[in-house]
């Protein structure tokens, strides 16, 4: 068992220094000329071959309802908040896609999880009193000429409103939900470093961020911490935004993609984010005095075939305003169940299959196919100004072999645009116009 856990723990770590060594030489550039600013980096799923993560004994299928179980946590969340009305700028369960960072002077590598569900970005610091195991090393403050810690009086800390210990602003993050699940240290500031391949880095000073001294819980397994690409005052890409003017984007694989070969998504900041050309629609995106982590979206409706169901969503707002989340952390689609219900209906009146029950009673709607496809009908998230067809890739998927499902699911708690939706496609968040924009997109050759 020693000897097993031996090569466990160095296959581990030849993957992620692997996956420094691909972030840093392939995947990764900048454009820094005639007054543009813009970089891109890798999105690595945490299932792919070059995630630390990466189980080469899973199949395709638990894969699949590993993924559907981590969504429902997610939105269990969500919906716990919703309810209470209480906004937390980190999730307990951590989202689908990891990218590299480097903090400090000299930088120090970091793999984290990459979540437009969490404003704080955070990471493992020493002195690590209560910490979870990480394979890169632990980012050390005192080795750094660059870091400082936020004071108590300042703006941020009592706009955040973390607590104060030693004339230091600290942060303290659990959930009652699950209680193991927590993260607290120093509020701080430091330089964040991103490589390129043109061998420029690009070097950003004084960035907010979580220097965490007692971690456990989710958060566990060879990553260090998060990035928090939510909406927040904290969010690193609100605290970016003079370098990025307020622009990123992402272009997400299909899910075989990811978990069978080496190919990466990529998330793009600055002039590098922008969506433009044919086929281009955009929506506004909705900010929330109530949720200001969360992007919303206002869907009007979904459109089966040559039918059209209206959507409202009581749990939200009244005036249907902002009635979607948008988020990169979840998979599966949520929708409310007297929608769902009614959607389901068009659906399967519109298929001629064979209908099945799914196994693992995940899913409501599955079929059986011989070649992991079915003959399915148009289907349209009709957005305020943006009609977004979704392919059959993007609403079913095979979830074992003969078996076909609709990722859209019923859920009660907030209405959650997922990941799986949103791949091959790249999308754009333009939080200075506060509009999102979709492009279909090849994201395996983008």
């Amino acid at each position: 068992m020693e000897i097993n856990s031996k090569a466990s723990t160095l296959f581990l770590a030849l993957v992620i220094l692997s996956f420094f060594h691909h972030s840093l030489v392939s995947c990764q550039k900048i454009i820094r000329n005639r007054g543009r600013y813009g970089f891109t980096l890798d999105l690595i799923h945490r299932d792919s071959p070059l995630s630390p993560f990466y189980n080469p004994s899973n199949t395709p299928s638990e894969r699949l309802q590993n993924a559907f179980h981590r969504s429902f946590s997610r939105a269990s969340f969500f919906k716990k908040n919703s309810f209470n009305g209480i906004q937390s700028t980190i999730t307990p369960t951590p989202a689908d896609y990891l990218m590299k960072i480097s903090i400090g002077t000299p930088p120090v590598d970091s793999l984290v999880f990459a979540d437009t569900g969490s404003d704080l970005t955070w990471t493992q610091c020493e002195p690590c009193v209560d910490c979870f195991k990480q394979l890169a090393p632990t980012f050390n403050p005192k080795n750094s000429s660059s870091y400082k810690t936020v004071g108590c009086n300042t703006k941020i800390c009592q706009q955040v409103g973390y607590l104060c210990k030693n004339n230091t602003c600290t942060y303290d993050m659990s959930y009652d939900e699950d209680p193991e699940s927590h993260s607290g240290g120093d509020l701080s500031i430091e330089t964040f470093t991103f490589a390129s391949t043109s061998g420029e880095n690009v070097s950003i000073p004084n960035i907010v961020f979580g220097c965490g001294h007692a971690n456990s819980g989710m958060f566990t397994n060879a990553t260090s911490g998060i990035v928090g690409l939510g909406g927040g005052i904290v969010s690193i890409v609100n605290q970016m935004n003079q370098e990025i003017k307020g622009k990123f984007s992402y272009c997400l694989i299909p899910l075989e993609s990811s978990t069978n070969s080496s190919t990466t998504s990529h998330i793009n900041f600055g002039d590098n984010a922008v969506v433009a050309g044919p086929g281009v629609v955009s929506t506004p995106l909705i900010r929330s005095q109530r949720f200001p982590t969360y992007y919303f979206l206002t869907l009007e409706s979904i459109s089966v075939g040559n039918k059209t169901l209206p959507f409202r969503s009581s749990k939200i707002n009244s005036s249907h305003q902002g009635n979607i989340i948008v988020d990169s952390g979840t998979t599966v689609t949520f929708v409310p169940f007297d929608f769902y219900a009614n959607l389901e209906k068009i659906l399967v009146a519109s298929i001629n299959a064979n209908r099945k029950d799914d196994p693992s009673g995940f899913f409501k709607v599955c079929y059986e196919s011989k070649n992991g496809t079915i003959d399915a009908p148009k289907i349209v998230a009709h957005f305020t100004n943006a009609d977004v067809e979704l392919p059959p890739t993007n609403t079913f998927t095979q979830v074992q072999e003969g078996l076909v499902c609709f990722t859209m699911m019923p859920e009660d708690g907030l209405v959650i645009f997922g990941n799986f939706a949103q791949m091959n496609f790249l999308i754009g968040y333009d939080l200075v116009a506060n509009k999102l924009s979709f492009l279909p997109t090849d994201c395996t050759k983008y």
